[in-house]
């Protein structure tokens, strides 16, 4: 088999679980955190970079690469792996959440969308069968069924619609997906209504094969609701696949993932803080353009293992940041990105100890002590 998920270890203080996710391009170990390389790039960072990091797997966009450089040229390419010279999987999105971001450029039908590029303007429609093409021609290891992300705060009868228009398309993605050395991952969708959510998870099921995602959170929700939606869900996932937490991805957005049974995620925002300044470290957000680290010749997070860390002061880094020099953005996702890949090997190592718990409290007595 081309794909299989093990579940290696249960924690017997949580019920967290460690597990190893067999792919095409290598086994990757879950919970797990993946950087995001939207245009076939994670911003500023090379591959060899990633990997010397701890990276096990990247995410790229299907929108993006869609309309620049064209699926067609990263196949001729010989697919995303050799285009950007990444030997280890990766997982492309849909597309579906760039295009419903789109809002006034775009229309949906029970067909398929079409929506004007946000580059030029020009005029595009994409079904789910197109859209699986796309995938199938881009070659990431693990691909994301389209379906319709509903805003936060829709109505009860828009949520359903979108539930509902989601799982026909994820029937027709289903369908048209024939390539054995991809993993089509269903997307769980349903607003913040929970029996919506329920719903479109168990209607989800029958086409998830090895993975299933969550989508539509983090869409400017609180906290507790995005927290709250994962509780419902929890005792509805299948134990023999990944969970997937899609673009989610700050640190305790990671721990709280984890906590409520969920083994995979993604987030732009480590390099995005990163390019304006600021940090993730152990005691929490460090803004590093700030004045009071002009003279402060101490790493970014002496608790911190990176390349950054080990070379590199605030006062310095903070002088390229505010210099507009490449270099700074470029320390900083060092370090954010190794920060939250290192956190979320400390989280298997506890879940492998059975003291999830006590490292989540460890965690946060730490990080909310001092707040920049």
């Amino acid at each position: 088999m081309e794909f299989e998920f093990e579940v290696e270890k249960v924690c017997k203080q949580s019920g967290t679980r460690v597990g190893k996710f067999k792919t095409p391009h290598g086994v990757i170990e879950t919970p797990i955190y993946m950087p995001v390389g939207t245009q076939a790039t994670v911003k500023t960072l090379t591959p060899e970079e990633l990997e010397s990091i701890g990276s096990q797997i990247i995410l790229s966009n299907t929108y993006h690469l869609y309309l620049r450089p064209g699926h067609e040229i990263v196949k001729k390419a010989g697919g995303l792996h050799k285009f950007m010279n990444w030997n280890k999987p990766i997982l492309t999105d849909s597309g579906g959440f760039q295009v419903f971001s789109l809002s006034d450029l775009r229309k949906i039908t029970e067909d398929g969308v079409e929506f004007r590029s946000h580059l030029s303007g020009e005029k595009h429609y994409i079904t789910p069968e197109y859209d699986m093409e796309i995938q199938n021609a881009l070659g990431a290891d693990i691909i994301m069924a389209f379906d319709h992300c509903s805003e936060y705060g829709v109505s009860y009868d828009e949520a359903k619609k979108a539930k509902d228009r989601t799982i026909n398309w994820l029937e027709r993605c289903y369908k048209a997906q024939k390539n054995e050395k991809q993993m089509l991952f269903p997307i769980v969708q349903g607003a913040f209504y929970e029996d919506l959510r329920v719903q479109s998870l168990k209607e989800s099921l029958p086409y998830a094969k090895c993975g299933i995602a969550v989508g539509g959170l983090s869409v400017g929700e609180p906290k507790d609701v995005m927290y709250k939606m994962l509780d419902v869900l929890k005792p509805h996932y299948p134990e023999n696949m990944p969970r997937y937490l899609m673009g989610v991805g700050t640190p305790e957005d990671l721990i709280e993932g984890v906590y409520r049974g969920i083994d995979m995620f993604d987030c732009v925002l480590a390099t995005r803080i990163a390019r304006n300044g600021t940090a993730f470290t152990s005691k929490g957000k460090l803004v590093v353009r700030n004045a009071k680290y002009k003279e402060d010749f101490t790493p970014i997070d002496d608790e911190c293992d990176c390349y950054a860390c080990k070379n590199y002061t605030r006062a310095y880094i903070r002088h390229l940041i505010n210099a507009d020099e490449i270099l700074g953005a470029r320390l900083l996702s060092i370090h954010n990105l190794r920060f939250l890949l290192k956190l979320m090997e400390d989280i298997r190592q506890s879940i492998k100890e059975d003291r999830f718990l006590d490292f989540r409290k460890e965690f946060y007595d730490k990080y909310n002590a001092k707040k920049d």
